[in-house]
């Protein structure tokens, strides 16, 4: 049954092609955009609050990412989020860095409140601090495993109810109902940066055209990741490979590779 619902949602965005609002960061601008037409969604980068309502009106979801937060940028988001209520969109929060400090969690649990359809990706150690627990972080990088971030996503998706995306070695995928675990990817991921990011925008691209768990992003980047590492020599050659594994990336492979318990 997931798989096929992975199947389907992975044909309805090369046909709808939706547009999805990232308000992101600096530093995985162009990685992600290039993830969304890689996959066959369509990216657009949009900061300035007073495009917001026009854009939300239109576009199919959007992604909220606090990598490179500052004052400027929180009431914008707020005036985003607000809008995509308005017009019964998706927002997936990437709450970056949640945990290394007070600007962060306060920030992430701010959207998280103000969001009616909301999904939230992120890493062990941002999950376990947006529910208020203590996690290890070193910066944005998760030092906890996925799996110690469980209950964590679980308290996320009852207080806010919502999706809960967690990645890293393991994805977990946590519902009001369910728990659903994956295992692919490579060691050689992390050693990219914005991987994390990208999986928020294909969770955007994915709940633009109706598939608001998580898990059919996860799904798709995690045996892309797979395949773009082991034609790999390195990092380097790691970003250039996942677009042309995400552009290729066909439903025999996507079944025959998918790690999902």
């Amino acid at each position: 049954m997931n798989i096929e619902m992975i199947i389907n949602a992975l044909h309805a965005v090369r046909e709808q092609k939706p547009l999805v609002v990232n308000i992101t960061n600096y530093v995985v601008m162009n990685n992600t955009a290039n993830a969304l037409l890689a996959i066959g969604a369509s990216p657009i980068m949009a900061h300035s609050r007073e495009e917001m309502a026009e854009m939300m009106s239109f576009s199919g979801a959007l992604v909220v990412n606090i990598g490179t937060l500052d004052s400027l940028w929180i009431p914008r988001m707020m005036v985003a989020v607000e809008q995509a209520n308005n017009h019964n969109k998706v927002v997936v929060l990437d709450p970056v860095g949640c945990g290394a400090s007070k600007l962060r969690t306060q920030t992430s649990r701010q959207i998280a409140d103000a969001a009616n359809k909301l999904i939230i990706r992120g890493n062990a150690s941002e999950i376990i601090a947006l529910a208020g627990e203590q996690g290890t972080s070193k910066g944005v990088d998760s030092t906890d495993s996925s799996e110690a971030a469980v209950g964590a996503a679980q308290y996320l998706a009852k207080t806010y109810q919502c999706n809960v995306v967690v990645s890293g070695e393991t994805d977990f995928i946590i519902t009001a109902d369910r728990q659903i675990k994956l295992n692919n990817g490579h060691v050689m991921v992390p050693y990219v940066t914005g991987m994390g990011c990208t999986l928020s925008a294909l969770t955007g691209a994915f709940a633009a055209v109706g598939e608001e768990t998580g898990l059919a992003a996860a799904a798709v980047l995690g045996v892309a990741g797979e395949i773009a590492a082991e034609q790999s020599k390195g990092p380097g050659s790691l970003q250039v490979n996942l677009l042309d594994a995400l552009y290729l990336l066909d439903e025999e492979t996507l079944i025959q590779r998918l790690k999902m318990s």
